[in-house]
């Protein structure tokens, strides 16, 4: 069946204007001005006028089985469930292991990951988790990423973090040649998604890398890099140096106006920096344990994270840091899209993937969801459930 999407106010994320789309086969078939269907075929025609059409947005760090355990088995934290991303308007996300490569395991992570595609969403993987030596699938980092269809890098790898492995220079180095070799050969992106600590050297390890290889910088993905001053000011040279920085949505801990850990006030910090939007994404750390430790790093509590917070922040950097909404979509649009190599997502243009989400215009909030070319949630009602759910 052909899809008509009539009288949207389309969002690429750049400003398309008024549009119409034919949707079919979990594509965009076709955008134009305006369009009337003449076909003999089954045709569904959506009339949006008035509301916003944006891409789908993506998630290029969510804890799909669950993550965490830091205060013991009672608080390994839940797997995502599909109707938690569809409300938050992911259509597109990328699996992790974090901390827990003991009670977790790849060949879990990529079941799930199967699952969420089998249940309409996209879902890729990276192979590994915080510790070394990397627990891959097939025992090597080149193999995982060129004959495992879900895996598209390794991570995330923790640095300047207690609780990761503290990897030399020279590891390191192993690690990330691997990825971009992997990278290369299946024409995926082999990106190194980096956990980053509150440790005092934050991200000075991948710069050594940098300088100590002919690696390109390009190939780390670094994120949490929204935690003080200090994590902004590295980010505004890392970017200089032509990197990319990613912040977590679900970091914000307290409710103070200027607590710069808000990534909508980090991303406004950057833009008045005159930092590049195209080197910066969002992704919400979803279903990952944020673990609490006193001063002596004794483990005191934990919350979960949340997906939903990756498009609040999204709507919060629009109204209130007047951030300009092309601009500030691009976060989890199509700078994840270029970052992950995902060519056919992140942008509403014809042959890209049917990804959209439907925003009220006077509010901002999600309305309806499709995901490759399906209608997941419609007018605020889930439509598309999980299995179990």
């Amino acid at each position: 069946m052909l899809t008509i999407i009539k009288n949207a106010e389309v969002y690429s994320p750049h400003y398309l204007g008024k549009k119409d789309l034919v949707i079919g086969g979990g594509k965009i078939l076709y955008i134009s001005n305006s369009f009337t269907s003449s076909s003999p075929l089954d045709v569904e025609i959506l009339d949006i006028e008035g509301d916003y059409l944006v891409p789908g947005f993506i998630d290029s760090h969510v804890h799909i089985i669950g993550g965490g355990g830091e205060g013991g088995y009672s608080t390994r934290t839940p797997e995502i469930m599909l109707s938690s991303v569809i409300k938050a308007g992911i259509t597109t996300l990328v699996g992790v292991l974090g901390t827990d490569n003991a009670t977790r395991t790849m060949t879990n992570l990529i079941a799930k990951a199967k699952a969420l595609r089998d249940e309409g969403v996209s879902c890729y993987a990276y192979t590994g988790s915080y510790h070394l030596p990397l627990k891959t699938l097939t025992n090597r980092i080149i193999d995982d990423i060129v004959f495992i269809n879900e895996i598209i890098g390794v991570g995330e790898i923790a640095i300047s973090d207690h609780r990761g492995s503290q990897p030399t220079l020279e590891e390191l180095i192993r690690i990330t040649s691997d990825a971009r070799v992997g990278g290369i050969l299946s024409k995926k992106a082999g990106i190194v998604n980096v956990h980053v600590g509150r440790g005092k050297k934050l991200i000075q390890p991948l710069i050594e890398v940098v300088n100590n290889s002919d690696l390109p910088i390009t190939q780390f993905l670094p994120t949490h890099m929204n935690k003080n001053q200090e994590s902004i000011k590295a980010c505004v040279e890392f970017i200089k140096l032509g990197g990319r920085i990613d912040f977590t949505t679900s970091s914000s801990t307290t409710l103070d106006e200027n607590d710069i850990s808000k990534p909508s006030k980090a991303l406004k910090k950057l833009l008045d920096e005159g930092v590049n939007i195209d080197n910066i994404s969002f992704s919400s750390d979803g279903q990952g344990s944020m673990p609490h430790f006193d001063e002596k790093g004794n483990y005191v509590g934990l919350t979960v994270a949340d997906v939903s917070t990756l498009y609040q922040e999204v709507k919060d950097s629009i109204i209130n840091e007047q951030i300009p909404i092309e601009i500030a979509l691009k976060v989890v649009t199509s700078n994840p899209a270029t970052f992950l190599k995902l060519e056919s997502k992140g942008r509403i243009e014809e042959e890209c993937d049917a990804d959209l989400v439907i925003l009220d215009k006077k509010t901002l909030d999600i309305k309806s969801v499709i995901a490759r070319g399906k209608m997941m949630m419609k007018n605020g009602k889930i439509i598309t459930k999980g299995t179990f759910e």
